[in-house]
């Protein structure tokens, strides 16, 4: 399950109104209800009958002991009773598993409710909560004119970094491929984004499958809502992983986690996989959005109380990079309608690309609140011999490159086809790229 039962039955208004803001179907919370109604009740006439069938073993000994024939009409008649009741309690038992499997189902299918100072609407109800830099503009005038900054697939090709019909013929569109220089930064990038996160963000680097099984794709959430936009190898039930959220949350999934050991901090870099990649046009051309691309995933295990506070530091992680890319940006307060199925609280990081004139999402942070470890069955406990609890979890990319690749070479670009480095990338790459 996902939304707890007991908060259906103690505040299904807020679940059903955070399923409208989603653009969910409310009513799967209505069943919800009902089924679980149905389930207690038909569970509580099983145990009362359960109870009567033992009292009725027991009056059948007892008739025995005081010297009743046990092929006489007492005790036929007490056993009589007995089957009758075998019968009621096996059709009840029946009733309750199909509600229970139904509940289960459905618990899946309600969404994580918004926290309560997110932005009710679609993409046009977002906030921006603050900005960094001097987005460049798309012309200026300089020394030799006028000076326009091209899209990042015009100076990929110059360079000769990126070849997209290399990787088309290899794999099919959205599939880039990444030549000399262009492979370069991309090494050089996820290593400077994981000696940062590990480095100085006290994080701990963890290198997981890139292939899930259907309990963890499930666990996160990706199943069954995102289900369509993963790729699958049908053959033995696995799925390309979509993002590093999915194995390394699920590294302790069905585990109880002592206290001292919160909050639990993880960083890993992956390939990702999105069979999704959007229609054609200049919002998806060159490497905006593909089906393969590189990214390194904070992953988080938090308790309940310092959770808010974490996807604040989480998202700052992030902004660091990008400050130190020198890349101009915006952090987003995502509305309800475009934060996602299971994030209760959702930041977007978006650079800005003065090539296509456009802010391009680098990274997205999430607060899930109990919501995936309760699907996970994640637990922690508060102190030595107290209660199990649900515990909190977050994730965030910390980022991904492909679009970061996009915003380096349209920002970086120079009048002579180079592109200059970000400082911190030049111990690897040098002051610039081509020229």
């Amino acid at each position: 399950m996902s939304v707890g039962i007991q908060r259906l039955r103690e505040d299904a208004e807020t679940v059903r109104r955070g399923a409208i803001a989603k653009g969910e179907d409310p009513t799967l919370v209505d069943r919800a209800i009902a089924l679980d109604v149905e389930r207690r009740d038909a569970q509580g006439k099983a145990d009362a009958l359960r109870a009567e069938k033992k009292a009725t073993s027991e009056r059948i000994g007892a008739a025995i002991k005081a010297g009743a024939a046990p092929g006489g009409p007492e005790v036929a008649e007490l056993r009589a009773r007995s089957v009758e009741l075998d019968a009621r309690i096996g059709a009840l038992d029946v009733t309750v598993d199909t509600a229970a499997t139904e509940l289960d189902d459905l618990l899946l299918r309600i969404p994580n409710p918004p926290d309560p100072d997110v932005p009710v609407g679609g993409e046009e109800a977002s906030v921006i909560v603050r900005s960094w830099g001097d987005p460049l503009p798309h012309t200026e005038e300089g020394p030799g004119g006028v000076r326009i900054r091209r899209p990042h697939w015009e100076v990929a090709e110059e360079l000769g970094i990126i070849d997209l019909a290399a990787g088309a013929k290899i794999a099919g569109s959205g599939f880039p491929l990444y030549r000399g220089a262009g492979a370069a930064l991309q090494r050089a990038l996820i290593d400077f984004f994981l000696d940062v996160h590990t480095r100085e963000n006290g994080m701990t680097e963890v290198w997981p499958p890139v292939v899930v099984n259907t309990a963890s794709a499930r666990g996160t959430g990706q199943i069954p809502d995102k289900e369509d936009q993963m790729y699958v190898i049908t053959r033995d039930e696995l799925y390309l992983v979509p993002t590093a959220e999915v194995p390394v949350t699920n590294i302790h999934r069905d585990e109880i986690i002592e206290a001292d050991r919160l909050p639990i901090r993880y960083v890993a870099y992956t390939p990702c996989f999105r069979r999704e990649a959007g229609a054609a046009g200049a919002r998806t051309r060159g490497i905006l959005r593909v089906h393969q691309f590189d990214k390194v995933e904070m992953v988080c295990f938090e308790r309940p109380d310092a959770s808010g506070a974490a996807l604040e530091w989480l998202t700052a992680c992030a902004e660091t990079l990008l400050r130190r890319l020198g890349l101009a940006y915006r952090v987003k307060l995502m509305a309800t309608g475009d934060m996602g199925f299971t994030q209760a609280k959702k930041y977007d990081l978006e650079v800005w690309a003065p090539g296509v004139e456009d802010w391009l999402e680098v990274s997205s942070v999430s607060n899930f609140r109990d919501y995936q470890a309760r699907r996970m069955a994640i637990r922690w406990r508060p102190e030595p011999g107290a209660r199990p609890e649900i515990l909190h979890t977050l994730n965030g990319s910390g980022l991904a490159l492909a679009r970061v690749v996009a915003a380096i070479l349209e920002n970086g670009q120079q009048p002579d086809g180079s592109v200059v480095v970000p400082e911190p990338l030049r111990a690897r790459l040098g002051a610039r790229l081509g020229g």
